[in-house]
């Protein structure tokens, strides 16, 4: 008898890749998820980071300019054109960059630019109306910037004086934006009311819902015993009364690869009595990044010798990638479950590329984007190896500066050949998990 073998579909793939990934989460989450993923290609990109990892995990192309001890470092993990934004406070400053480590992990540094460059692709077809060869030499300006950047380190000096510089568009006008119409005033008025001079959540709003009497319980128990002493490396503890929560609230229905997550708001008390200078702490589930479990078995037991819990893991990243990592980042354990605790940043807000006029100004944006990857890098790859200064920059440099224009042009080929997946991957989830009926 003949027996014949085929491998499932692509599609076939896809869909049960997606709700494998979404089983957990409640009918009514999953549903809101599906939408969101349902209304671009670029959105569904960002809601199925795990097909990008299970597709780029194995793929030969990591060997020819990496894919050695010295060119891994702190990655992002999701790394996208929305992933850059505003972020900052009134101590710190206001700063543009990568806010958002949820699914960071060690790695090699291919990986970052490949997921930001099939971004750069979907991204900009949809929203910045480019030609396929302006998309191109974007992305092109991209890696040049990062290398660039990593010759100019290579000596071993810190990521720190890496800027990112605001004076010309689209940079400009959209921070000036940011500092005019937000702050701490306003993010307190958009997520709270006062009543009797008492500052709590308003329930009214979409996006905020109610916890429970035992979720209530749970969460100040945390906030008060375990969320002080992760605060820093060597567990001092801040005075209690500076911690004291006035009152917690769910957030619903945020973020698109993350949504359906436990996620809360705890309000504390600021410095002072009053209800003015309340902070805002965002208490959000963490789980594996997506690509842990395409990990061998002896990087999954070194990933669970090096990390507490997943909380500890986004704390540990957040401290090697982070420009300016804010003073709230902490975790804490609820069950089974974990969770990073940060400040609600009042300046944050996504970079909108709708709004880019030209060519010339994305072309900018994208020169920015790879002093951000590379600063990021850099401050990573020494987190890791302290006393290693500059083996990061000289390790990636010997893989590509001889051969710079085959690694910048696999990599545009990557974005685009994956990009045009993402959408044939995308009308099979539309028609067969988003039908127009339902």
């Amino acid at each position: 008898m003949a027996f014949h073998f085929m491998r499932d579909s692509r599609e076939q793939l896809v869909l049960d890749e997606i709700d494998a990934a979404n089983r957990a989460l409640a009918k009514a989450d999953r549903k809101r998820k599906y939408r969101k993923m349902s209304e671009s290609p670029y959105n569904f990109f960002r809601g199925t980071n795990h097909l990008f990892w299970g597709d780029v995990w194995q793929d030969w192309r990591y060997y020819l300019f990496g894919g050695v001890q010295n060119t891994q470092t702190w990655l992002q993990g999701d790394a996208h054109v929305y992933n850059h934004g505003s972020y900052g406070d009134d101590s710190q400053g206001i700063h543009y960059g990568m806010d958002d480590f949820d699914d960071a992990l060690v790695g090699d540094y291919q990986y970052d630019l490949w997921r930001h460059a099939a971004s750069m692709v979907l991204d900009a077809e949809e929203n910045v109306d480019l030609a396929p060869d302006e998309i191109r030499r974007a992305i092109r300006h991209l890696l040049s910037t990062y290398l660039d950047t990593l010759v100019q380190h290579q000596d071993g000096r810190p990521a720190d004086d890496i800027h990112v510089h605001y004076m010309k568009e689209p940079l400009s006008h959209f921070m000036k934006k940011v500092m005019k119409k937000s702050g701490p005033q306003k993010y307190l008025a958009k997520w709270t009311v006062v009543d009797n001079g008492e500052r709590r959540f308003n329930l009214d709003k979409k996006k905020m819902g109610r916890v429970s009497a035992s979720e209530r319980e749970q969460l100040v128990a945390a906030l008060a015993e375990q969320y002080p002493g992760t605060l820093d490396g060597n567990g001092s503890t801040p005075p209690a009364s500076h911690f004291k929560v006035k009152d917690i609230a769910r957030r619903v229905d945020a973020g698109i690869g993350s949504l359906g997550l436990d996620r809360y708001y705890a309000l504390i008390e600021g410095a002072t009595d009053g209800p003015d200078d309340d902070i805002i702490l965002d208490i959000k589930e963490q789980t594996p990044p997506p690509a842990y479990r395409f990990m061998r078995n002896r990087e999954r037991r070194a990933w669970r010798k090096t990390f507490c819990n997943e909380g500890h893991r986004h704390f540990q990243a957040f401290h090697a990638l982070a420009d300016h990592p804010d003073e709230y980042l902490g975790w804490l354990s609820l069950g089974k479950k974990h969770f990073s605790v940060r400040e609600r940043s009042p300046y944050k807000k996504d970079f909108p590329t709708h709004k880019i006029k030209n060519f010339k100004q994305y072309r900018r944006l994208t020169r920015q984007w790879g002093r951000i990857l590379a600063r990021e890098h850099i401050r990573g790859a020494r987190t890791l190896h302290p006393d290693a200064h500059g083996t990061f920059c000289k390790a990636v440099l010997q893989r590509c500066e001889a051969h710079r224009e085959d690694f910048k042009e696999m990599v545009v080929d990557l974005a685009f050949t994956y990009a045009r997946c993402v959408k044939k991957d995308y009308a099979v989830f539309v028609a067969e998990r988003c039908p127009a009926d339902g």
